[in-house]
């Protein structure tokens, strides 16, 4: 429960693991409400099917109010999380909902020996760009006419493991 449910009694919100293709429609009616990409059917089940344990919902109750969908595999020989979506409902958002399923992306990205995470959002999308800047994230690009309304992304980008160690670990 985080401080500001404690403030204003909200119920808590918990957190689940993607565990059955019943959560589907969900998924997709909270991502249809908030994203500017229109993704069909197979787009969903290619991140789901392939990384369930990369699948995170916030339900309030019965009801799914905010989803994280990623993918890890290899990138130029390096294991790379993928950050592909991000929703929460309009109407719990300021709660900490969406960083604290970030963070759970990202540790379990660890837990499979993510080195970095990346993703693109809208350059024009402040709270999106807050969100991610607060959690380590630096602006490694921008991506031109990205999205299909013309609109330009950034390319965001967090390392897991410092190039140092990295390098001591090759050493050993």
């Amino acid at each position: 429960m985080t401080s500001i449910d404690n403030a204003i009694d909200l119920p808590p919100i918990s957190y689940v693991d993607y565990t059955s293709e019943l959560q589907l429609p969900s998924i997709i009616h909270l991502i249809e409400n908030d994203l500017s990409e229109p993704y069909s059917i197979y787009t969903y089940r290619y991140f789901i099917h392939n990384w369930p344990k990369l699948c995170f919902l916030a339900m309030d109750g019965d009801t799914c109010v905010g989803v994280i969908i990623c993918k890890l595999d290899l990138h130029k020989q390096s294991n790379r999380g993928y950050i592909a979506m991000l929703a929460v409902a309009k109407e719990y958002r300021k709660r900490a909902i969406g960083t604290t399923l970030v963070q759970k992306a990202i540790h379990a990205m660890k837990e499979q020996d993510a080195d970095e995470v990346v993703l693109e959002t809208e350059y024009t999308n402040q709270g999106a760009l807050a969100l991610y800047q607060r959690l380590g994230f630096i602006k490694d690009k921008r991506l031109h006419r990205y999205y299909l309304n013309g609109v330009d992304a950034f390319r965001l980008k967090l390392f897991c493991k410092t190039m140092v160690k990295d390098h001591e670990d090759q050493e050993n």
